[in-house]
């Protein structure tokens, strides 16, 4: 059979099964639903394995799956799964959005350096009077990164972390505007970020302000701008909604939004550690500096893409394993252990 004629003979059948999976539905249909879509899958990747019919048969599967694992009444295990499993199949599904939300930040950062370097009343715009001056004062004192060392750690924590939530929140709810809020948000931080770099360079201090700043930097810099690619996803599904119904799109891309900034809360609150307990002590040696940013990225590097990248693929073999009829009654189990079988 062509792929063209797979296409036209099952397409109203796989409309009905996204649309029902994005509703609430009885746990034993979805799995019916989901059995029939492996099936068509492991058809697909027979006979047109590179095609796009496999990729949207792939994405469909892994969706019921989810969704049957989340009506299941018991709840054992619920947050490790959420992390180990549902996330980053949700990063891997995403990835697009979170390279066009990196690049939206390191344009603007740039462009608020450059902005910065030429018009000096700019860092002061974006940064305010007060900040600017208190910094400076700090240089003079030889302590440029004082700032740090104001306050006591435990209300520093708790007023940080508080903060960076809330702005990450804010920054999702805002793709509500088609994805034009978040933009603005990753904008503003952005300019915040590439004028406050500047000026320390400026100053012949920006080898040292990687070494302090980003020692929670790292972790919190990208969190922002993973919830500012949330609230694209929010924004670009009201506005290409595919072929689910517009209400429908919203509510999918919603729910995929909120879980990617839910899941970002751990990170803020490792970052507003460091801030508030670590990057004070901006004379610590260059080694442990280094340990820190480098494990920071790797962490960053390895959950937000090269672990959901793998695991996607070893969830593609799992799917198209021929025992998958026979374990339908306790389907999430049977893929659990198929996920960590390689472990």
């Amino acid at each position: 059979m062509r792929e063209a004629q797979f296409l036209q003979r099952n397409a109203d059948k796989w409309k009905q099964f996204e649309t029902e999976t994005a509703m609430k539905t009885d746990v034993d249909k979805l799995a019916a639903y989901f059995i029939d879509i492996s099936d068509d899958l492991s058809y697909a990747k027979t006979f047109f394995p590179d095609s796009n019919t496999t990729k949207y048969l792939n994405g469909l599967a892994t969706q019921l799956h989810q969704k049957i694992y989340q009506n299941k009444k018991e709840k054992k295990g619920r947050l490790i799964w959420f992390w180990q499993f549902e996330l980053p199949v949700l990063f891997k599904q995403y990835h697009r959005q979170f390279l066009y939300a990196f690049l939206f930040f390191i344009v603007f950062c740039l462009v608020g350096a450059i902005s910065a370097k030429y018009d000096d009343n700019f860092i002061r715009l974006i940064l305010g009077d007060a900040y600017v001056n208190m910094t400076n004062e700090n240089i003079d004192k030889g302590n440029p990164f004082g700032i740090y060392q104001g306050a006591s750690q435990i209300s520093m924590f708790f007023q940080i972390a508080y903060n960076n939530i809330q702005v990450a929140f804010v920054t999702y709810m805002l793709g509500v505007f088609v994805s034009v809020g978040s933009v603005w948000m990753l904008m503003r931080n952005a300019l915040m970020l590439g004028s406050f770099q500047y000026f320390f360079i400026a100053k012949g201090l920006g080898v040292k302000f990687i070494t302090v700043v980003f020692l929670h930097g790292t972790l919190e810099i990208w969190s922002i701008i993973i919830a500012g690619a949330a609230g694209m996803i929010l924004g670009n599904s009201i506005l290409f909604p595919k072929t689910y119904s517009r209400k429908l799109s919203c509510l999918k891309g919603g729910k995929d939004g909120l879980k990617i900034v839910v899941g970002l809360v751990p990170f803020f609150l490792v970052a507003a550690f460091i801030e508030s307990f670590i990057t004070r002590y901006a004379n610590m040696p260059l080694i442990c500096s280094l340990l820190i940013l480098l494990s920071s990225a790797g962490i960053i590097i390895w959950y937000f893409i090269v672990y959901p990248i793998l695991l996607n693929k070893k969830i593609d073999s799992a799917l198209a394993e021929p025992d998958l009829n026979h374990h339908s009654i306790n389907l999430n189990a049977w893929l659990n252990k198929k996920l960590n079988s390689e472990k």
